[in-house]
Parts: structure tokens; C-alpha cells; sequence
């Protein structure tokens, strides 16, 4: 089954409130030129066990496909709607009636974004964002709604500020004014903080002050640990040190109870020259590190033992999305369902028992030599007595006709027969060992759990595309103060890792 490892992966929760079991939820934008329909995309999450989804709009195709789901559910109010909902209480209560109420119980839906990063993206709609909260919030309380869907709304961690070390960060004091107001409704209604946290920018910013382990969540040594100096506790990777900061920027302003869920975070599995970090296996590294981060309940070091639930960003990569080529590929899927990578997630207790760490595959090696590569593949179809009749004309692994796809499935084929040790995947030098399942189209390799099999292959019909993301991940020209708060942190890690 492709991406199995998250086929467990949401159940661990059975409430969205921050403070049941931490879940990871998943981002669902729709900026595709082949937008797979809404029965196909919830196809999609029923298949891989997803059961918990944020969507950037209230779109009725996709609230009708998810009714009777099982799958919790954020709607989003678009940063458009803002100023009209939050001068108007009826506007509010109507948006409500249409979206919520319509829906619910059907459509299990737990939570509403009242925009996405308003303070930094639509700056002019600041002052009336606490009012379209409350004017929402009251519209579920008129309908018995409100104990069981919360209002927040998604914030930048970039308006946070001194963010290392985490006991000195607070909040851009410009926005006190907004701030103050929203954390006294999101304390009184029980409802939590909203936080889009994104190292891979703070990693790029950084001009290698942040070394990309650290940014990665990968093991690191007490002595290359980032420490913050007032509570001598150490940090080992970006994620945690910016949680924490919000929960000490809360703190200064006396506010010590909200919950944080982090609506947004992940790493692009594709970039433009200039964004050489962004591969595939380094989004592989951090989904599954930061998966198993959140799963296994460990919490930060100023709250350890309680996670912090979490939604990836995303599940599908937007090819018509503006920016960077990295802006394109933040998926765990392309548009026709197919599995960016494969996730590794061991360790992660018997939730993740079914995990892909041991769903190995021998490919070829990048920059093989063509006449070594043609002689091993005829050894392995020869005296290695593979079964290469896949590959002949008309035949399912036939095409691509080419000596690297061939013997890439000669290869394979040879290694699973083998038991999958290391020395059954060399091939005097031109194969390699990947997690990155090889199979395509009707051409499944051994130890493919298939594309065609429990994976679903989106072919439906599209459905319209609105544009969603946060518009906070378009961290380049995104302004002068961006800039300085930038060239900020950048100084103060300098001080950590110099």
C-alpha cells in the first residue's frame, strides 16, 4: 500500500481539543490544474487513515464528500470574508448557518480558522479580526455549537519575536492591541492558539547560522544542542524552540493556559538553485521525524510530555501555485494520488507497527555508467536468474525502453529475492538502496504494495480550484518589516550556534 505509513498514523486521536492525545492532521490545498474531486480526495484520506484535515475555505463539494467520514475536520474562513464578517453579526451568524450548521453532525467539523496569518498578510483587516471571531463564536452559541467547535485563528510565528532563546520571546508589541483582546476570547471560550511554524524558512534565513540538522528534528550531541541561557534547558531542534517561544510570549502577557496546535508546518521535497535543501529526502527526514515527534508524546522541553497536535502542509503538491518551484512541492502526494516518498517512521510504538522503514527498493545510481549498467543487467537477467519477462515489448515494465528502467526493475527484483541485504543491491557499484518506491503505472515492483491495490487512483473529474495556502510561506519579498524581524533572528542564532 502506498505511503503506509500513514495508515495509522491519524487514529491516535478521538477528540480534536488540544488537550486529548496529540493527532497529525493534514493541510489540503487546492491550487492544482487537475484538482482530483471531492469523493476522490476523501477516497484518498479514507485509504491512508487520515482523520483529521484542514481545509482553507468551507467548500460544500468537499463538506458534502466528508459527511459520515469519520474524518475531524477545520473549515476556514477566507481572509477576503473578513471585513465583512467582522462588521457584521448577521453576516457572521449567516456564514455560520450555511457552513456549519448545514453540515454538522454529518460533516464532523471541529474547529474554525477565522483567516490564515491575518496580521501579517492583511494587515488592514487586523482590527476587525477579533470581532469576526466573536461574531462567529456567537453564532455557535446560538446553535448549541460552541462546546463542540472552537474559533481561532492561524498566526505566523514570525510575529513573535526574540524567539531564541524561548524565555525571552514575545509577541510583536504592534499587535498588542489585537493580541491581547484574542487570547482573553481564546482563554474564556476553551479554545486554542493557532501557530504556523515553518523551520525550513527559519533554516534558509538563517545563511547557516541554523545548521540544517537542528532544523530537521536529526539526533544531535548535547554539545551542538542549542541552550537557552536563562533556563540552561537545551533545545535539539527549530520546532520545539518555537513552540515554546509562543508559550513564553503567551506567558508575557500573563496568559498561561491556552493550548497551542500547530495549523501548519512541513518542507518542500523540490526547489528552485537556490534552495538546495529543498529534496525529497530532507521532507522525508522532517514529516517523519516531526510525525514521531508528535506521536510520541514528547512534548518540549517547557512542557514535556504533552505534544502538540499538528497538521502537515500538505497533501497535495499545487502545481499552480506562484512563487518558487519550492511553493510547488510541499506535498505528500501529486495530483493523480501517487505517493511523493515513502515516510519512515520506526519507533513510534505499535500505532506505527505497519511503518515502512524495511520497504526498501535497489534502483539504479545516479550517474551509473551506461556500458556497467548494460552488463549488469544482463548478469542479473542471466546467471542471477531473475524473471525478466516484465520487461519485454508489451508487457507491463516494458516502457519506459531504457537500460536505467530496466535494469532498475532487474535490479530490484534480484535484491528482494535475496532477502534485501545490502550486498544483494550492488552491482559492481552502479545500485543503491532507496525508500522511494520505483513502480509505475501497471508496472509494480516486488515489495510495492501497489498503486492499484488499497492505494486510490485519482482519475476523477476535477472540481473547481480556489486558491489557499498561508500566505505567510511566501517568505520572499514579503516586505521590509519581514526583513528586519528576519536579520533579528539571524543575529540572536548567530550568538547560539557561532
Amino acid at each position: 500500500m502506498a505511503l503506509l505509513t500513514l495508515l495509522l498514523l491519524l487514529a491516535v486521536s478521538s477528540q480534536a481539543t488540544a488537550d486529548e492525545d496529540p493527532y497529525i492532521g493534514v493541510n489540503i490545498g487546492t491550487d492544482l490544474s487537475d484538482m482530483p474531486h471531492p469523493t476522490q480526495v476523501v477516497a484518498l484520506l479514507k485509504a491512508q487513515q487520515i482523520r483529521h484535515v484542514r481545509l482553507y475555505n468551507a467548500d460544500q463539494g468537499m463538506l458534502v464528500a466528508l459527511a459520515n467520514s469519520g474524518i475531524r475536520v477545520m473549515v476556514s474562513i477566507p481572509n477576503e470574508q473578513i471585513l465583512g464578517i467582522g462588521q457584521s453579526n448577521s453576516t457572521a451568524a449567516n456564514w455560520v448557518s450555511r457552513n456549519i450548521v448545514a453540515h454538522y453532525p454529518s460533516t464532523n467539523i471541529t474547529a474554525i480558522c477565522v483567516g490564515s496569518e491575518v496580521l501579517t498578510t492583511l494587515p488592514n483587516a487586523a482590527p476587525l479580526l477579533v470581532n469576526a471571531i466573536k461574531f462567529v463564536h456567537s453564532a455557535l452559541v446560538a446553535s448549541n455549537l460552541d462546546n463542540q467547535i472552537k474559533v481561532s485563528t492561524p498566526l505566523s510565528s514570525s510575529i513573535i519575536l526574540d524567539s531564541f532563546p524561548p524565555s525571552q520571546a514575545f509577541f510583536n508589541r504592534s499587535w498588542n492591541q489585537v493580541l491581547v483582546p484574542m487570547l482573553n476570547f481564546l482563554q474564556s471560550s476553551g479554545s486554542f492558539l493557532m501557530l504556523n511554524v515553518y523551520p525550513y524558512y527559519d533554516y534558509m534565513q538563517s545563511n547557516g547560522v541554523i545548521p540544517l540538522d537542528y532544523a530537521l528534528f536529526k539526533p544531535l550531541p548535547p554539545n551542538k544542542e542549542a541552550v537557552d541561557a536563562n533556563t540552561l534547558v537545551h533545545y535539539s531542534n527549530v520546532f520545539d524552540a518555537m513552540v515554546d517561544a509562543t508559550y513564553f510570549a503567551m506567558a508575557f502577557l500573563n496568559f498561561t493556559n491556552i493550548p497551542v496546535i500547530v495549523t501548519e508546518t512541513g518542507w518542500p521535497s523540490k526547489g528552485d538553485s537556490n534552495e538546495p535543501d529543498a529534496t525529497i529526502e530532507n521532507a522525508n527526514t522532517y514529516n517523519s521525524n516531526l510525525i514521531r515527534h508528535v506521536l510520541n508524546k514528547t512534548g518540549t522541553p517547557k512542557r514535556p510530555g504533552i505534544s502538540v497536535s499538528t497538521y502537515i502542509y500538505e497533501l497535495y503538491n499545487e502545481d499552480m501555485k506562484p512563487g518558487p518551484i519550492s511553493e510547488k512541492n510541499w506535498g505528500l502526494f501529486d495530483a493523480n494520488g501517487d505517493p511523493v516518498y515513502i515516510l519512515r517512521l520506526t519507533g513510534s510504538g505499535s500505532l506505527l507497527a505497519n511503518d515502512t522503514t524495511n520497504q526498501t527498493y535497489c534502483t539504479v545510481k545516479e550517474g551509473a555508467d551506461p556500458k556497467m549498467l548494460q552488463a549488469a543487467l544482463d548478469w542479473a537477467c542471466g546467471p542471477g536468474k531473475v524473471d525478466c519477462s516484465p520487461l519485454l515489448q508489451g508487457k507491463p515494465c516494458y516502457q519506459p525502453d531504457n537500460v536505467i528502467a530496466h535494469a532498475t526493475y532487474a535490479f530490484d527484483t534480484y535484491y528482494h529475492r535475496m532477502g534485501k541485504t545490502s550486498d544483494a543491491c550492488n552491482f559492481n557499484g552502479v545500485a543503491d538502496i532507496t525508500t522511494t518506491d520505483p513502480s509505475h503505472g501497471s508496472c509494480l515492483f516486488p515489495g510495492s504494495f501497489g498503486r492499484n491495490g488499497t492505494m486510490v487512483n485519482i482519475t476523477a473529474p476535477s472540481m473547481n480550484s480556489t486558491s489557499s495556502g498561508s500566505p505567510g510561506r511566501n517568505f520572499y519579498g514579503s516586505g521590509s518589516l519581514t526583513s528586519i524581524l528576519v536579520l533579528i533572528k539571524v543575529m540572536l542564532w548567530s550568538v547560539i550556534f557561532l
